[in-house]
């Protein structure tokens, strides 16, 4: 008579929670670049993010990480897995978010990628009155000058000017137009024959600007319809706009900023435009996230607020989709 082998009850549950634990871990860890900054992400010790990653790793069997006492480094293995397992956790989270928020009390965190100047006007105007109508939704901005990839870099949504949204999304502009223009203090003027075509400014000191990708921006300025650009030189190169309106400000050089940023004190008079009929405008800012997923109920929302906002400001909307 065949004995029936006693195999062991297992808690599908408790293991499905092992592994997302491991796996936030995991991405944790590879965003950090480091197990101690991770576990300050996360609130828990070096130790146990330790424990958690070799657990994963045997599980697995692969090498996730490469480890030194100075650095950690995702392993070529380690890079594809977070391809797949980051959007995937994301979207976990979202469904967990959405599904545990009450109709009249929805929930949630946001994270946004975004330049400086794209993020400043919404959380000077979006976001006052959009936390506190929902104070249980967490709104976060990245600040960075690149293009990213808002799904493959765990993002839910991005805000970059009109013509650099990809095509597959869905766009929301808002805030109209950027118009640039060159800017000087009058202490920075004093004594200096003022610019009075573009060319005048490789004679100046200029206030330079550094994307995060290395490239230097040139100015593009136009008049009329035509327009050229300009390979500025100067004392002082800046990767954020507020510096450069502060190093302006300060007399050390002219700077290229928008309207936007500098028109308080165009009409205060702590800055003049040098070259006031020559200037440049970029289509606006958008909001944007992906089109073929369904979007959470706090980025739904979140969208909806902007929408009504750019509404009112008079800025056109699209949808791509």
């Amino acid at each position: 008579m065949m004995e029936f082998l006693q195999l062991p009850v297992l808690d599908f549950s408790s293991m499905l929670r092992a592994d997302l634990a491991e796996l936030t871990a995991f991405i944790a860890i590879a965003e950090q670049r480091s197990f101690r900054g991770a576990a300050r992400v996360l609130g828990l010790s070096p130790s146990a993010l330790s424990h958690a990653i070799r657990n994963l790793e045997t599980r697995l069997d692969v090498r996730l990480f490469n480890r030194t006492t100075r650095s950690v480094a995702l392993t070529e293995t380690g890079e594809r897995l977070l391809l797949r397992v980051r959007p995937a956790l994301a979207d976990l989270t979202e469904a967990v978010d959405e599904a545990g928020s009450a109709h009249d009390h929805p929930s949630g965190s946001i994270r946004i990628s975004a330049a400086e100047a794209g993020a400043r006007p919404l959380i000077r105007h979006v976001l006052p009155t959009f936390l506190a109508r929902y104070p249980d939704i967490h709104v976060e901005f990245v600040v960075d000058t690149r293009m990213v990839d808002v799904v493959a870099d765990g993002f839910d949504a991005g805000i970059r000017i009109e013509e650099d949204v990809p095509r597959d999304m869905i766009a929301i502009p808002f805030g109209g137009p950027w118009r640039f223009m060159a800017v000087a203090s009058p202490a920075y003027l004093a004594g200096r024959d003022r610019p009075r075509v573009p060319q005048d400014l490789l004679h100046h000191a200029c206030i330079r600007f550094r994307f995060t990708s290395g490239a230097l921006y040139l100015w593009d300025l136009e008049r009329d319809g035509k327009f050229t650009n300009i390979d500025v030189q100067g004392p002082m190169t800046l990767g954020n706009t507020n510096l450069m309106l502060e190093a302006a400000l300060g007399g050390i050089g002219i700077g290229w900023l928008p309207e936007s940023l500098v028109g308080e004190h165009l009409a205060s008079g702590r800055l003049v435009n040098v070259l006031p009929e020559w200037n440049h405008s970029f289509p606006g800012a958008c909001l944007y996230y992906p089109a073929n997923r369904h979007p959470p109920t706090a980025l739904r929302l979140f969208a909806n607020a902007v929408r009504e906002w750019a509404a009112g400001y008079g800025a056109g909307q699209r949808e791509d989709s």
